[in-house]
């Protein structure tokens, strides 16, 4: 089974607007690829009272209902290692956003990749 990286950031500076690492826009967005996910976040850029929140959303069923939050993380402070998540299945509508909660904004470099 092949390892994709179907969506990156690279080089982008979050800041207060929730941003969509699977469209590189204001987000949270909607993709119904079906797949295996996990993300990957280099948040090395952050310094002392920084805070940027990880989320994860996604929908419980495909035939309605709505998106729907599953997983918020914050990393706060100076960061030296690389954030991962788990590795998820997702299929409805889901996506994997950033967005600054404190400090300043930071450029921030995320990596989504996909094992199904």
């Amino acid at each position: 089974m092949a390892i994709t990286e179907p969506f990156e950031l690279d080089g982008v500076t979050i800041g207060a607007t929730e941003w969509s690492v699977t469209t590189n826009s204001a987000g949270p967005d909607l993709n119904t690829t079906a797949g295996v996910y996990q993300l990957w976040v280099d948040a090395t850029a952050m310094l002392k009272a920084d805070e940027f929140a990880v989320r994860a959303y996604e929908k419980v069923e495909g035939t309605g209902g709505a998106q729907k939050l599953f997983l918020k993380m914050v990393l706060s402070d100076v960061q030296s290692e690389i954030f991962v998540t788990p590795t998820f299945i997702l299929m409805n509508g889901w996506d994997f956003t950033l967005q600054k909660v404190a400090g300043t904004d930071r450029v921030i470099d995320a990596s989504v990749r996909k094992v199904a």
